[in-house]
């Protein structure tokens, strides 16, 4: 049975003649580039996010380029985030000129450590500028203590929340959506992710009108009005296309929150039941650290395993792909240790738990409309790999 790491096909099916409607009507208006599609996704997306204000972005890249660029971040000063993590996270803070400062993992939720945050605010004062945490796979960061942390020396927060539309948060015992929390919120509507639209599309969220006024500037080319520049800012401009696109499925993306949350349960118990949790298998399943706050806990952007031993999540890796299960690893090699960021000065081991799970993690199949059967078939597949591994007695 084939199964596919991610199918666009069947989610698009259902939606076909709405979205084709849609992409007709900015066809029909000859506006392409922000205009009332684009206003109109703003104001959804804020609402849906709890904030006042969303300002739509070329992509969430962009998005975290822009957010630096409001908050005035440039050379001279740093930035911490992670070093686990898709690589416009810490590549945009070289792009403005500053210094990223690499703050290692939780080894459970993947996302920075608020321990090691605390010692690096400490060290990197004075040229800290922001301070921008990573919700990755779909779970948030620590928000709690993060926020604490950085209110206390009075740094910014710029949320990364790529792959964490919806994902939640209680921050005080309330629900918070991820890009409500920080000074900023960063989002991807890269197709792949669970919001995803027809190419690269972003967003930027938050509660300050005066940074969301600038962001609206900066976006294109810091002018305002036209021809007139304050401001250096660049083309950061969501099309209206990608906005008529995520305007159909936005509405949905509850739904599709609730179908990834039962199949990533299920995934659960499937493991447990084919004995992959044992000591023996020591298969690592995702840990959603705030489950008994309900809600939307983890989005499951990613459903990430982890697969201990000296070369076995590679060996399973290539296991799976012969049985034609897609499966794929973020991130092979941390930021610390990438060729472009050598001039940091982080050796190898510096930052032991990302380093670790860039040796050990593979996400496996999940969307909403992966079926029990292809579910069924993913782990019996795993279980024949480590029962083949398994040395004869």
């Amino acid at each position: 049975m084939k199964v596919p790491l991610l199918d666009l096909a069947a989610q698009y099916r259902p939606l076909r003649a709405e979205v084709l409607a849609a992409l007709e009507r900015v066809l029909d208006s000859q506006r392409f580039i922000l205009g009332p599609e684009v206003e109109a996704l703003e104001k959804e997306v804020a609402a849906y996010c709890g904030v006042p204000f969303a300002v739509g972005v070329s992509s969430g890249t962009d998005a975290l380029l822009a957010s630096l660029m409001a908050l005035g971040v440039g050379p001279g000063h740093s930035v911490i985030t992670t070093p686990y993590s898709f690589f416009a996270t810490a590549g945009v803070i070289a792009r403005v000129g500053a210094t990223p400062v690499f703050v290692d993992i939780d080894p459970e939720t993947y996302n920075i450590d608020p321990a090691g945050l605390a010692a690096a605010i400490e060290q990197a004062r004075p040229e800290l500028r922001a301070v921008m945490p990573v919700h990755l796979f779909g779970q948030t960061a620590e928000m709690g203590e993060v926020m604490r942390l950085c209110s206390a020396h009075d740094l910014p927060v710029i949320e990364d929340a790529a792959q964490a539309i919806g994902a939640e948060y209680p921050l005080g015992g309330v629900p918070r959506r991820a890009g409500s929390i920080g000074a900023l919120g960063c989002f991807s509507f890269f197709p792949s992710k669970n919001l995803g639209g027809l190419g690269d599309g972003g967003m930027v969220t938050t509660a300050d009108e005066a940074l969301a006024e600038r962001l609206r500037r900066l976006r294109v080319h810091g002018s305002k009005p036209k021809y007139y520049h304050e401001i250096v800012g660049g083309n950061f401009r969501l099309d209206a296309i990608q906005a008529a696109a995520l305007r159909v499925k936005l509405p949905r993306l509850d739904s599709w929150t609730a179908a990834r949350m039962a199949r990533a349960d299920r995934y659960a118990t499937l493991f447990e039941q084919a004995g992959l949790t044992t000591e023996a298998a020591r298969v690592g399943l995702p840990q959603a650290r705030h489950r008994a706050a309900g809600g939307h806990y983890h989005i499951y952007n990613q459903f990430v395993i982890r697969v201990p031993g000296q070369g076995r999540r590679d060996r399973l890796i290539e296991h799976l792909r012969r049985h034609e299960i897609g499966c794929e690893v973020y991130y092979p090699r941390p930021l610390h240790l990438q060729p472009c960021f050598a001039y940091l000065g982080y050796p190898e081991g510096s930052l032991p738990e990302a380093e670790r799970a860039a040796r050990e993690t593979l996400a496996l199949p999940v969307f909403p409309e992966l079926s029990d059967a292809q579910q069924d078939w993913v782990v019996e597949t795993i279980a024949r790999f480590f029962i083949a591994e398994r040395p004869s007695s």
